[in-house]
């Protein structure tokens, strides 16, 4: 089950997302881990960006429009 725009805003850094479509080579769903304090905007409530880290080196940000492409479960 995706997460919701309400379940971005409240991720606290270390919480762990498992990414629907991109696998690791022995077949598990890729892990993301929140990197950081989720951003939100007071005249834009439907907009979230959290940033998240893969691996040792890859960083990326977790939008609105992206949620769909990660859950909290496995």
């Amino acid at each position: 089950m995706t997460i919701t725009l309400e379940q971005a805003k409240n991720l606290k850094p270390g919480d762990m997302l498992h990414h629907t479509i991109k696998t690791n080579a022995d077949g598990t769903p890729m892990r993301w881990k929140v990197n950081g304090k989720p951003k939100t905007w007071m005249t834009k409530p439907q907009c979230v960006k959290v940033p998240v880290k893969h691996g040792l080196r890859d960083y990326d940000y977790l939008e609105e429009d992206s949620l769909e492409c990660v859950n909290l479960a496995p």
